[in-house]
């Protein structure tokens, strides 16, 4: 059963797309815990990060840093952090959350709230200084 990152990457479900090549796709979290909070997915369903082949590993920390320095220069944030916590989606995942402090990356505490138009605006942001 395909999970619902496959789904997202097919088009089955909508999302907020960042950017995306035949390998990768990263887009918005629609649970963020910051503004611009984003994950990064390989395109083929893997539920372990460490299972993925060596080269589309390395692949996909060399894409999830494009994406990171785009948050970067388009966030209010000191940092870009990068979490790995693989229990909530059976697909491997890489989140990238713009922050200011150790706080701001504390996955328990409530979960940021955008509209629509507010998501569509900073994925257009972010996806617009990817270089």
């Amino acid at each position: 059963m395909a999970t619902i990152f496959s789904k997202i990457v097919a088009g089955e479900i909508p999302s907020y797309r960042i950017c995306e090549d035949e390998n990768y796709y990263a887009f918005l979290d629609i649970n963020p815990l910051s503004e611009g909070h984003t994950l990064v997915i390989p395109k083929v369903e893997t539920d372990y990060l460490f299972d993925l082949e060596d080269d589309l590993l390395g692949g996909m920390m060399v894409f999830a840093k494009r994406v990171a320095l785009a948050i970067d220069q388009t966030m209010n944030c000191k940092r870009v952090g990068v979490a790995v916590l693989g229990l909530e989606v059976p697909h491997a995942h890489i989140h990238l959350v713009p922050i200011n402090d150790l706080y701001d990356i504390e996955f328990s505490k409530p979960k940021m709230k955008f509209s629509e138009a507010e998501f569509r605006a900073t994925a257009a942001k972010i996806s617009a200084a990817i270089k």
